[in-house]
């Protein structure tokens, strides 16, 4: 209801734009693979001369292969640094957010072999529509030859397209690589990050779309 002068109260103000943010999540969910509408993004060029094909799919969508590959890499990379934070290594727990029926999957593929993934989610976040990064993993013999930062443009580039107010993500704080790779790319303390004096093992990261 509008006041007696026709404006909206800030209250209404706020539920028409968590309404609008609430949309536009549906409006990305329900596109089966934004990154065809992104030509630009479907492959990577490294220095070397090595080309990688990019694909988007949903979990559902995933050969049983290749989840079992995202599963073995996922540990290899990450089970050590989870085993010393306060969250410890739940292989379950891990199996179960992997496989969340909202996430999705950018796979880089070299030769039709897989060599990296990301996996992110539209979603509601302090009532603001973004792309969730929840994981960015790569082979170690593919690692620093630009890729993950191709990956996570190709991220920003999903986002923008689907009217995302920004990429955000977790990360943990005993990874001094994965944090100065993600903060090199711009990526900053989110207003969503817990307060320091909560002394918790990870940090909220984010990155406004352009």
């Amino acid at each position: 209801m509008k006041n007696k002068k026709g404006h909206q109260t800030r209250r209404q103000k706020i539920a028409v734009k968590e309404a609008e943010a609430q949309s536009l999540v549906e409006k990305a969910n329900s596109i089966q693979n934004p990154l065809e509408t992104l030509p630009n993004y479907h492959s990577y060029t490294a220095k070397n001369g090595v080309t990688y094909d990019l694909k988007c799919q949903k979990v559902q969508d995933l050969a049983p292969e290749l989840l079992s590959w995202i599963f073995d890499l996922m540990e290899r990379n990450m089970k050590s640094f989870y085993q010393r934070s306060s969250w410890g290594w739940n292989e379950n727990a891990k199996h179960n957010e992997l496989t969340e029926p909202t996430a999705r999957y950018l796979i880089a593929f070299h030769s039709n072999e897989p060599v990296g993934f990301s996996h992110f989610r539209f979603d509601l976040d302090d009532k603001i529509q973004v792309l969730y990064c929840y994981e960015l993993q790569l082979e170690p013999r593919v690692v620093k030859q630009g890729l993950g930062r191709f990956m996570m443009d190709t991220l920003a580039a999903l986002a923008n397209q689907s009217l995302m107010k920004k990429v955000v993500l977790t990360v943990l704080k005993h990874n001094p690589n994965a944090r100065e790779f993600f903060k090199h790319l711009g990526y900053k303390v989110d207003k969503t990050n817990p307060p320091d004096w909560e002394n918790l093992d990870y940090e909220i990261l984010s990155k406004e779309n352009k």
